[in-house]
């Protein structure tokens, strides 16, 4: 479940841009024109939940749905010591089916993401746009310069807490009727944004944002939900669990023969490129073997598993490394919860910490984390999947 925010954290460094040229050609005023336009449509639809739960003509399922959110807003609050803040506390019908599109690339031989740099978030690995057509524009303009790209639709995104003054980031039609665990976790991981936010880390950002909701919507299910709700979580959870375990073993298989390959000779390049395709096709019959048995064992229906087979059928360096950017600190962050003996105020605060060292010390700090974890409460901490 990825996320993003778009680069819309004030009108003033929207403006105050000019419009010299972005490494992949558009204008970067007219950029955060269309980031900063496109949030504000956003915004502007919003209103009140409240005022939403007293209309009258409100189906009965949004109406529930939208006091359940209020509900989980407060338990962020008062179990996970996120910020009481205007966030979440209004909702808008967008009429579409995302809120952003994210355009990622990454090298023919690398799983390191392209960047975009701006001011405020540094230098990420992906480009939010509100219009669909515009991504695509973006991203191919980015394949031009021989990247491997991607497009995918974002349900929701952070804007750090910068749009607090204007009233929050607001609920969205985009992801308000998902299933419960997956809209609580997805609170959750937005709101995380806005306590911890390391300049230019995607990978630090996200990894960590995900360790709060999965511990997050741990806590939430077993203390305020029902049992259906827990049952179908679990076993959504499992799905993605065993398809995580799938594309890790395939980023790991791809990064030892890009590290490992010469790219700069023919020969080396194509040598480079068979391994590759070696690899790709391994991924491909593993998630075909994983998929029959979610068929024949599980019970799943083909039309349950349309995304995650649009997934393998597109993955490329660019989709690999955008998932690896949301996944791969994940269990240095819960061992560090642990250490703290679960505390969430003291856990954010040694985030914190950690985001403000260089980036460098940073990494070993977590990598040391990982080190330092059990095999046990690493595999329970980072269940096999996506």
């Amino acid at each position: 479940m990825q996320k993003s925010f778009p680069l819309v954290l004030s009108l003033f460094a929207a403006l105050a841009l000019g419009g010299c040229a972005s490494s992949s050609g558009d204008s970067t005023l007219g950029y955060y024109w269309q980031s900063f336009r496109g949030h504000m449509g956003i915004m502007g639809a919003a209103k009140p939940v409240q005022d939403w739960i007293n209309d009258p003509s409100l189906k009965p399922a949004l109406r529930e749905r939208l006091a359940l959110a209020q509900h989980a807003r407060q338990f962020a609050i008062d179990e996970l010591a996120l910020p009481d803040n205007a966030s979440y506390r209004r909702f808008a019908q967008l009429g579409r089916a995302a809120a952003v599109w994210n355009v990622v690339g990454a090298p023919p031989y690398s799983l390191k993401l392209h960047t975009w740099c701006f001011p405020v978030t540094g230098c990420i690995g992906y480009r939010g746009y509100f219009a669909e057509a515009d991504a695509k524009a973006e991203s191919e303009r980015l394949a031009q310069s021989g990247q491997e790209v991607s497009v995918y639709p974002v349900p929701a995104y952070s804007t750090l807490g910068y749009s607090n003054w204007l009233g929050g980031d607001p609920l969205l039609n985009t992801f308000i009727g998902w299933p419960e665990g997956d809209f609580v976790r997805l609170l959750f991981h937005e709101l995380a944004h806005q306590v911890v936010y390391a300049e230019g880390d995607t990978a630090f950002n996200e990894s960590y944002a995900t360790a709060v909701e999965r511990l997050g919507v741990e806590k939430w299910l077993s203390e305020h939900s029902s049992p259906k709700a827990q049952t179908e979580f679990t076993t959504s959870e499992k799905r993605r669990a065993e398809f995580r375990t799938i594309t890790r073993n395939a980023r790991a298989a791809l990064a030892q023969v890009y590290d490992n390959g010469d790219a700069d000779t023919t020969d080396g390049r194509a040598q480079l490129e068979w391994e590759k395709q070696r690899a790709m096709q391994a991924f491909h019959e593993a998630y075909a073997q994983q998929r029959k048995r979610w068929i024949t064992e599980d019970q799943v229906k083909p039309d349950q598993l349309t995304n995650l087979d649009r997934w393998v059928r597109e993955a490329n360096n660019a989709t690999f490394g955008a998932q690896g950017a949301y996944d791969d600190l994940v269990p240095a962050f819960i061992a560090l919860f642990e250490q703290l003996g679960q505390d969430w105020r003291k856990f954010h605060a040694a985030v914190k910490d950690l985001a403000n060292q260089p980036r460098a010390e940073r990494q070993a700090a977590l990598i040391a984390l990982m080190q330092s974890t059990p095999p046990q409460t690493a595999a329970s901490a980072e269940p096999t999947g996506h």
